[in-house]
């Protein structure tokens, strides 16, 4: 199974915040391949996952839009009931916290492209082996 990196905004909740980080990655060419930018009152946190890491972080900082990245795990589920139940309850029984998540079905629609970060990364890494995404 995948990592990836993923970059995280903190900032204002307020109207064109995401326009303007979309905007920015938009005219550097950097493809936004999935995001999560939850409702929030007062501050919140986008995360991003690009098509150009490095293009992205070029184009953040160039117009002064501070980030961090993070490491992000891929998984592809099959886009049925149940089958991110299966994910959480082998990460709890290892006693490992999902600190964010989000997902989207994939281009057939037939599989879930999940995305997660977790309190450990190397053994959510061994305990989901089999959860594999070969391209994102």
């Amino acid at each position: 199974m995948p990592t990836t990196t993923q970059l995280v905004i903190s900032g204002k909740s307020k109207p064109g915040a995401l326009a303007q980080v979309a905007q920015v990655l938009g005219e550097a060419e950097v493809n936004i391949k999935a995001f999560s930018a939850p409702e929030v009152a007062g501050t919140g946190k986008l995360r991003l996952l690009v098509g150009d890491l490095e293009g992205a972080r070029v184009a953040l900082k160039g117009a002064k839009i501070k980030f961090v990245e993070e490491t992000a795990l891929l998984l592809s589920l099959e886009n049925k009931p149940g089958a991110l139940k299966e994910v959480a309850d082998l990460l709890t029984k290892a006693r490992i916290n999902i600190t964010c998540g989000y997902c989207t079905p994939s281009r057939e629609g037939k599989r879930a492209i999940v995305v997660l970060t977790v309190s450990n990364t190397a053994r959510a890494l061994t305990i989901l082996r089999d959860q594999s995404l070969d391209e994102f």
